[in-house]
């Protein structure tokens, strides 16, 4: 089975977002950098996705004119099989992701980056519903505390759970990075 990395949205742009928390972004960094480097020693492409959104104005982070639409500072350097833009939730939706992929033969992906419980969980749901099978890496996956509906603080970590929990045996497998190696490595000798 051809595997393929995804790595969604890991850009500069959450810096500059009033939820952003520094002290985060290291153990996700370690996560998604020794998932980047399993890929590559094991040969795997590696794909890179960024968020762009409108207005399109320096002032809006996730706007091209910003300059923020670029790798995270800290994030491994690699060389991209592909570089999609996507405007939606969904790296599926409208970005030729999903061509790209069929055109490769890629029939698992895993998925990382940044924020667990929006870009990545639905590029998730998605790509299952479309037939690939998924490999949420859950620590390589970056989200950022919320506040409920009802004002109660909702942290990271929970929310990290909450989405290995709903995507678990439904959507994808939940994976450690070492699991989401292990089974990519065990597909391609297949």
């Amino acid at each position: 089975m051809t595997t393929c990395l995804i790595v969604i949205d890991a850009q500069e742009s959450f810096r500059h977002r009033p939820y952003w928390n520094a002290a985060l972004l290291a153990p996700y960094l370690e996560a998604q950098n020794a998932l980047i480097a399993g890929a590559v020693a094991a040969g795997l492409p590696v794909v890179r996705v960024f968020h762009v959104d409108a207005p399109q104005a320096a002032s809006n982070p996730f706007a091209l004119e910003s300059g923020h639409v670029r790798p995270i500072d800290g994030l491994a350097p690699f060389d991209a099989a592909a570089t999609f833009t996507k405007h939606r939730h969904s790296a599926l939706v409208n970005s030729g992701l999903d061509v790209w992929l069929t055109q490769h033969g890629i029939r698992r992906l895993m998925v990382s980056g940044i924020r667990t419980e929006q870009c990545c969980e639905t590029t998730t749901r998605h790509a299952s519903d479309l037939g690939w099978e998924v490999d949420y890496v859950t620590d390589a996956t970056l989200t950022f505390d919320m506040v409920q509906p009802d004002s109660r603080p909702l942290s990271a970590a929970d929310i990290k759970a909450r989405t290995a929990t709903v995507l678990d045996g439904r959507f994808a497998t939940v994976c450690s990075v070492a699991q989401a190696l292990a089974r990519a490595t065990e597909g391609a000798a297949a």
